[in-house]
């Protein structure tokens, strides 16, 4: 550790004698996680047993700042506990960049900033940080910002190449290839609203092998109003355009209250509604809406059975739910259970249509602040699924599909320098 800052000393102490108002933070985290996954994303397949393993992120963060300038610099590995030999020379994910960027603030007012960076916005339905995830979420992107006194917009974009080169290449990267995003931010006295624009741009060859690119817009308004101990949130997303010459025509609302009966004790209501297409409808209008970037984990269930890398284009999900959360010392305790169905037609192919109840999911976590920088997470969910869902995923819902999990996120500040 001494020799971490001395090096770090130096290099500042180079860089900066004419150089006035710098900071530097230098931070840590390790976070291993074990899941027990008997179920998890989808029902147990018959006569299959469940798994479990350790995955494990380790980050180190690099903030800088002085005068008008920000830079940050995030470094990031993620493995399972015995992708490579105690003795390996080389580790199978290797270190990855999750953020390089650099803010210039122009004024008070307005700032840009450019590099790889997290687009997290609202309740991050839409685009999120997918935190979750031990990889997380990213972009290559450049942002333009105005934040006043009581609102705030924000407007980027991106454009991505998997290579430096100098013929058309076809884009191989599983991504978009053109990005554009616009959002309006306001907050009143009780109430706040928002406003998001996202234009996804995915390239495609057509018949004759020429590159083609069609975009896809998602936009809509998300508000919260929070008078004393009520605590909602209401949006409402629209999904058009084209996607590989596919017009789209998608929705998605959703809708929570909560309150806060006593300082330890909160509970809510919500319903989220994602429209999908019935499964004997030969059109060729994608019907089904897709959240793209949100923090889908947080959605529907922590089981992640939808919209977690599945459950794309196909009959939807209606999704009423119950949140119970309970404070006390340093404990968190959070119930929440899901029922989960369809709203547009299942059909067999033999023409059968089945009930559109999907099932019912409980997922129960905690959290203990076991001391500063160090918190520990966990938690227990079962999905009750029915026939239905068994079409949907293939598995066996007679089977017990269940999930386990524990957390350690270790977060210690290794550095910290004002001059």
């Amino acid at each position: 550790m001494k020799k971490l800052k001395t090096i770090i000393l130096c290099l500042l102490g180079a860089i900066s004698v004419q150089m006035q108002a710098q900071e530097l933070d230098v931070n840590l985290q390790i976070r291993p996680r074990f899941e027990y996954r008997n179920g998890y994303k989808t029902l147990l397949p018959y006569g299959q047993e469940g798994t479990s393993q350790v995955s494990q992120r380790s980050r180190l963060s690099f903030d800088y700042k002085q005068d008008e300038l920000k830079v940050k610099l995030t470094l990031q590995n993620t493995r399972t506990w015995g992708d490579a030999v105690p003795a390996t020379t080389a580790d199978k994910n290797g270190i990855a960049v999750f953020e390089a960027w650099a803010q210039y603030n122009f004024t008070e007012k307005w700032s840009a900033k450019l590099g790889r960076q997290v687009l997290s916005y609202d309740n991050q339905r839409i685009l999120g940080e997918q935190d979750w995830g031990q990889q997380a979420q990213s972009h290559d992107a450049a942002t333009v910002s105005f934040q006043g006194e009581n609102q705030r917009l924000d407007f980027g974009g991106a454009y991505n190449s998997n290579a430096e080169n100098v013929l058309q290449t076809p884009y191989t990267v599983s991504s978009y290839k053109a990005m554009q995003f616009a959002w309006y931010h306001r907050k009143f006295e009780t109430l706040e609203a928002s406003f998001l624009l996202l234009n996804t741009g995915y390239e495609y060859a057509n018949a004759d092998a020429k590159l083609l690119v069609d975009y896809k817009q998602t936009f809509g308004p998300y508000l919260t109003f929070k008078p004393g101990k009520l605590d909602s949130n209401l949006w409402v997303y629209g999904q058009t355009g084209k996607n590989t010459d596919q017009k789209v025509s998608a929705w998605n609302a959703g809708a929570n209250v909560n309150y806060m009966f006593t300082e330890a004790f909160k509970a809510g209501l919500g319903f989220e509604f994602l429209s999908g297409k019935d499964r004997n409808d030969g059109s060729s209008v994608i019907k089904s809406f897709n959240p793209i970037f949100g923090t889908n984990h947080a959605f529907n269930g922590f089981m992640d059975y939808f919209y977690v890398g599945n459950h794309l284009n196909n009959v939807g999900l209606e999704d009423a739910y119950l949140k119970l959360n309970y404070t006390v010392k340093k404990w968190q305790f959070a119930l929440s259970p899901h029922v989960f169905l369809a709203p547009n037609k299942v059909v067999t192919p033999l023409n059968e249509e089945l009930d559109s109840y999907l099932g019912t999911e409980v997922d129960f976590s905690t959290t203990f602040n076991f001391k500063k920088d160090i918190v520990l997470t966990g938690g227990y969910s079962q999905m009750f699924g029915t026939k239905t869902l068994e079409f949907i995923k293939n598995g066996d819902a007679s089977h017990t599909n269940n999930w386990a999990w524990l957390m350690i996120s270790v977060n210690p500040r290794i550095f910290s320098w004002k001059k």
